[in-house]
């Protein structure tokens, strides 16, 4: 019997094919590249079970004219590529009806409140479970303004009861030395845990899988021949890989698969930049956040890394480092004594769906064709339990939750 085409090499892919392999299944991973050097390669390192609330809300909407209007703000769109991206913001809008939000926010709770105990499980099998830190996040806010507007986030998670401490004054430096004094409150979130390398975690993954009697091919998939019992995944090079069954979970690139198969998906990519310091003149035991300045730092990958913000320019254009500098700098208001001599720059895609719920599930068109994208910040957060939840469905078993929030035709 042909194997089981699993059609990306990033942390979803890898940790779905080994879900899979370990299942008595035989499983092909196919990628275009080495396993990992996507967006993986680059993330955050963050397990934030505490971010799932959809970008799609009123309140960002409200904040939306001045972000675009700041050159250095949150939020950038290429003014050329403005309008191949109306489709997909109208979607967006529509998500934003209360209505909406509110079903929004329990699919993704519904993710998060499996993703420790899915990871846990992911990682000891694997024999990698000292990849996962045991501290968590610390939100930063300036004063009270600063973190009352960030008060819709907490309710959210106290309605879905997911653990945060509210710190004030010396507590907040006591956990981290390296903050500024000017950091009026902070929010402790212990399950926002990181990974201490995200790509080595691929990496890992990946070893374990071909230990098990996996198979990995690298070539660009540019079709599908579906006809009949049999399928195949066709490489660019001229190469037909036969499988029994196929999971797509190619990232922001899933879209130009899916149209291949009759099925469009409106999935955009959110182009993050991170900088890695190696020397960083600080140490660090808990990510940070800051809400008003849209950054992230993270002590992973033997250094300290400092990411966020959202670029829209789709797939193709060049990278602009000047997003990373922005951070770097807003990093430095929340640590003074960073110093950024011996670093690393670098932009990867997120794949981003309207409404920030993934897509997990079955084709809506083709019999044994899977879909795992759109997983947005949250693919490192995710892929355990999408490995579980498309595994099961892959071999007969019952998910433990309603997949159909996460459809492919919801749209």
């Amino acid at each position: 019997m042909s194997p089981i085409a699993v059609v990306g090499a990033g942390i979803i892919g890898v940790s779905i094919a080994f879900e899979l392999q370990r299942r008595g299944s035989s499983v092909v991973l196919i990628d275009r590249d080495a396993p990992g050097r996507g967006a993986s390669y680059g993330n955050m390192a963050s397990i934030a079970v505490t971010e799932f609330m959809p970008a799609s809300r009123p309140s960002i909407w409200a904040q939306m004219p001045n972000w675009l209007l700041d050159p250095e703000g949150p939020v950038r769109i290429r003014p050329s590529y403005l309008p191949k991206l109306m489709p997909w913001f109208l979607r967006f809008l529509e998500a934003s009806r209360p209505s909406r939000v509110r079903e929004l926010e329990a699919a993704g709770a519904a993710l998060c409140h499996r993703v420790h105990d899915d990871l846990r499980d992911l990682l000891k099998a694997t024999g990698l479970s000292d990849m996962l830190t045991q501290e968590g996040c610390l939100s930063l806010y300036a004063d009270e303004a600063e973190f009352k507007a960030d008060k819709e986030h907490i309710d959210v998670l106290e309605r879905f009861g997911l653990r945060h401490e509210i710190l004030g004054g010396d507590t907040i430096r006591d956990l981290e030395p390296a903050l500024t004094t000017k950091i009026a409150k902070a929010v402790l979130f212990p399950d926002n845990r990181s990974i201490r390398d995200p790509y080595q975690l691929v990496a890992k993954l990946c070893e374990n899988f071909l230990s098990l009697g996996g198979k990995l091919e690298q070539g660009n998939v540019v079709g599908f021949d579906l006809a009949g019992e049999g399928k195949a995944v066709r490489l660019k090079d001229g190469r037909a890989i036969d499988a029994s069954q196929i999971v797509l979970c190619t990232g922001a690139y899933t879209a130009r698969l899916s149209r291949k198969l009759g099925e469009p998906i409106p999935l955009e990519t959110e182009r993050g930049y991170h900088t890695q310091i190696m020397t960083p003149g600080i140490s660090m035991r808990h990510s940070i956040i800051w809400p008003a300045r849209a950054f992230m730092v993270t002590p992973t990958a033997g250094g300290i890394r400092v990411g966020g913000t959202v670029e829209m320019a789709g797939l193709d254009a060049a990278p602009d480092y000047r997003r990373a500098k922005v951070l770097v700098k807003r990093a430095k208001e929340a640590l003074p004594g960073l110093r950024a001599d011996e670093a690393t720059e670098w932009m990867g895609h997120r794949p981003a769906l309207p409404d920030t719920v993934p897509i997990i599930g079955p084709s809506a068109k083709h019999h044994g064709v899977f879909y795992a994208t759109g997983h947005g910040h949250l693919g490192l957060t995710y892929a355990a339990t999408t490995a579980r939840l498309i595994g099961d469905l892959m071999t007969g078993r019952t998910p433990p939750i309603d997949l159909r929030p996460y459809r492919v035709n919801r749209f």
